[in-house]
């Protein structure tokens, strides 16, 4: 007897299972929107990330003058280094 009461309980679980979840879903929501109040503004007039790291950068280089930059002759750097510094020219 105890077999078949088994199978019934395990074979209808899904059943019973989905309506408990449910409804402890619900009151949890609930009452998190009450402990909470009232939801934060929306999000469509915050920047993104990508936004705030453009802005911080213009904001950045508003007085530099951009037209003065080192040449690439003078800047060594630009090259990889190679095995044992062989191909990079000494700088006189």
């Amino acid at each position: 007897m105890w077999s078949v009461l088994w199978a019934t309980v395990r074979s209808k679980a899904p059943y019973v299972t989905f309506p408990v979840a449910f409804v402890v879903g619900l009151v949890g929501s609930q009452l998190e929107w009450f402990l909470r109040g009232d939801p934060p503004p929306t999000a469509q007039e915050e920047k993104s990330i990508s936004e705030q790291r453009e802005d911080r950068k213009l904001q950045e280089i508003v007085g530099e003058d951009l037209t003065k930059v080192v040449s690439l002759k003078d800047k060594l750097e630009f090259a990889p280094r190679a095995v044992l510094n062989r191909n990079r020219p000494e700088k006189s």
